[in-house]
């Protein structure tokens, strides 16, 4: 069993390598979105916490996340966990850290997925999803056959995020660099730290993901 947490700044591709592990190494992704909509629905103690903050507009405490991961990490572990937006902050990397001591666990690996600005501003604001399907394409690398149309299911329902938007994104850019990035020397001191080309092909930036793990 190997628990990571994968780094990097909106739209490194965590999400598509978190999901590629979860298919071939029977991981568990925990993102803290999922598990805040799970618990606001579930009806337990938790849940009813969550709910009540969210519905007042306000932002959740760290102390309520750690509760919910606690939750997951004390059932089924499959092959390891995939931790996916969560820690963001030096605080909530120190109760992580408590959490999985607590539980008797490690944190074996933090793969940080390094990129270009300007390429990634690139690389978002190209991108476009099929309304119907949920298929992924891009304005340069990979646009439809038929403009318009969707290669997989024929739709001509096309969206685009409406933050996709480069002033958008270099703002969500330096939000991460703010908040999150102190992250990298945090795990770096602490031998944790592995980087991997994060705009490299999507199947080289899984053999770089794997090689990592296959060391632990």
């Amino acid at each position: 069993m190997v628990n990571i947490i994968l780094l990097g700044p909106p739209g490194a591709g965590k999400g598509t390598q978190a999901k590629r592990l979860v298919d071939e190494r029977n991981m568990v992704q925990l993102s803290t979105g999922d598990m805040l909509r799970e618990a606001r629905s579930s009806g337990t103690e938790m849940g009813k916490k969550v709910a009540e903050v969210m519905d007042k507009g306000g932002l959740v405490t760290d102390e309520i996340v750690i509760g919910l991961i606690e939750e997951k990490i004390t059932g089924n572990a499959g092959g390891g966990f995939i931790f996916d937006g969560f820690p963001r902050t030096l605080k909530q990397a120190d109760a992580l850290g408590a959490l999985l001591e607590k539980t008797g666990q490690s944190l074996d690996a933090v793969i940080e997925m390094q990129v270009d600005d300007a390429a990634l501003v690139a690389r978002i604001t190209g991108r476009f999803t099929c309304g119907g399907c949920g298929a992924v394409y891009h304005d340069v690398t990979k646009p439809t056959k038929v403009a318009g149309t969707c290669d997989v299911c024929g739709s001509t329902q096309m969206v685009r995020r409406a933050d996709d938007n480069e002033d958008s994104l270099k703002h969500r850019l330096m939000e991460y660099y703010k908040k999150t990035s102190p992250l990298i020397g945090y795990y770096y001191a602490r031998g944790k730290l592995a980087s991997v080309d994060g705009l490299a092909e999507m199947e080289a930036v899984a053999a770089a993901v794997a090689k990592v793990l296959d060391k632990k």
